[in-house]
């Protein structure tokens, strides 16, 4: 069973000393030099991996990492200090070293940190997947292999993970508040390969979130493989894409990653505090066309961005970024909230105890419309349909974007016609958002595979949005790695 919060605190209780009046002596260490807000950020994690190639495990991986991460905030100064010894002496260390950043006397005393419960419970599993013998995993793997290979003979490799952890994250603050969550996630990638003579082409597909083995009654390992079969193969009797500037379609789910890169990342509040945001100084202003709404939400059940608490120990919410194209609110963390005056909105985000939170994106979709995706479709006498996508590149300060496409097809005269391979789609995102022209009322939320990377640190996110048309996009140039 998963851990509740109280579990949680107990556990550290428990197996390390670390109680209440700890945490309170750590807390005035880290304050004792005169900064202005202390925390401590404790981490026990559970990891596991399996990497399956050539019909047969190349690896399997267990690991056990733990540490405590001590911020201390003096202006818009950040003093951080990490320790994976969880020994009194080290981690008085340290506080005593994240203090630094702080010179001076007049050090503020920390209020004695009590525990606060919420009511949040996104992720509680019957069973994580961390308890799940290997054997029971390596049979869902075969079986996906098997899939792939079925599906067509021109699959010559498949290529299959199974990932997942346990995390048991606590957090003080010097204001007083002691708050732990249990976070576990999954995710099942499968990478297949067609080759005929010498054209090769590869797919990959894959999911999970925040849930155990019941993912796979909704989501058989064989329908996994077999899309990412199905895409590799179709690549093969592909056309060339065509270059130019076109309209687009972007159909539900998957591509809600280009709503991520291009338009989220620059909603997010550290990048507008420092004015380095395409966003920065628009609050109020329209930022795309009426038809976006767009939303960072950290609340739904078991997907693969959501959190009980963010990393700084604060209550996440469902955050209205975007709406019908004015720009409502960033995406803050306790430091860029005190710049702007407002709450946090609970995307302080962190890879791990040795790095310290930043604002960072959950789950984050536009919403749904009021149009059919046929409706779109047959609007467009001569432009692409983009179904999936790979990798990609964004400049945060212009909103710049290059993304490259693995499913994408031609439509003619209003319909879906020949398949087409080597699609970029290259543009700028807010441009692209003001040319939105139709939104469809199918919005998907995509499957649990995506991960975020930031300034090094990467984290889990969700991705949605509905079939959506933009006007004009240039379409492509050279193929982006992801």
């Amino acid at each position: 069973m998963s851990d509740s919060h109280a579990d949680v605190v107990r556990f550290y209780s428990q197996r390390f000393n670390i109680d209440p009046v700890a945490m309170d002596g750590l807390l005035g260490v880290a304050l004792g030099r005169g900064g202005d807000f202390a925390e401590l950020f404790f981490e026990h994690r559970r990891s596991g991996s399996i990497d399956f190639q050539d019909e047969q495990v190349k690896s399997s991986q267990a690991a056990l990492t733990q540490g405590l991460g001590v911020r201390v905030v003096r202006g818009d100064a950040i003093g951080y200090a990490y320790t994976e010894d969880l020994s009194p002496d080290a981690m008085r260390r340290a506080a005593e070293t994240a203090a630094q950043i702080a010179t001076g006397s007049g050090a503020a005393a920390p209020v004695d940190v009590t525990a606060v419960s919420y009511d949040a419970d996104r992720y509680a599993l019957p069973v994580p997947t961390t308890e799940v013998p290997l054997e029971e995993k390596v049979a869902l793997i075969r079986r996906a292999n098997d899939a792939a290979r079925r599906h067509d003979p021109s699959i010559a490799r498949v290529d299959i993970s199974f990932v997942d952890s346990e995390k048991r994250v606590m957090v003080a603050t010097s204001s007083g508040r002691l708050v732990a969550d249990y976070q576990p996630i999954m995710r099942f990638n499968v990478s297949a390969q067609s080759e005929i003579e010498d054209e090769r082409r590869m797919a990959r597909w894959g999911g999970g979130g925040r849930m155990g083995m019941e993912y796979f009654e909704t989501h058989s390992p064989e329908s996994l493989a077999e899309e990412a079969a199905r895409q590799a193969v179709l690549q093969q009797s592909a056309l060339e894409a065509p270059a130019g500037t076109l309209p687009v379609v972007l159909a539900a789910g998957d591509s809600g990653i280009l709503l991520h890169e291009a338009v989220g990342h620059g909603l997010e509040a550290d990048f507008n505090r420092k004015k380095t945001s395409n966003y920065s100084d628009r609050l109020g202003q329209p930022v795309a066309s009426e038809l976006v709404t767009v939303i960072d939400d950290a609340t739904i059940q078991h997907s693969r961005g959501s959190i009980n608490i963010d990393d700084e120990g604060n209550a996440p919410r469902k955050n209205l970024l975007i709406e019908k194209g004015v720009l409502a609110a960033y995406m803050q963390d306790q430091i860029s909230a005190r710049h702007f005056g407002v709450e946090p909105s609970g995307d302080g985000r962190r890879e791990s105890f040795k790095h310290y939170p930043m604002p960072r994106m959950t789950n984050t979709y536009m919403t749904a419309g009021e149009d059919s995706p046929e409706d779109l479709i047959r609007r467009v006498e001569y432009g692409v349909l983009c179904k999936s996508f790979s990798g990609g590149q964004v400049n945060i300060t212009n909103g710049d974007f290059v993304f490259s496409v693995t499913e994408g097809y031609l439509i003619e005269k209003g319909q879906v016609t020949a398949p087409i391979r080597d699609v970029n789609l290259i543009g700028n995102g807010p441009d692209a958002m003001s040319k939105v022209t139709g939104v469809a009322n199918d919005f998907e939320l995509s499957d649990g595979r995506w991960t975020c990377g930031k300034d090094g640190q990467s984290v889990p996110v969700g991705v949605g949005i509905p079939t959506v048309l933009i006007s004009a996009m240039t379409v492509g140039g050279t193929q982006v790695q992801g």
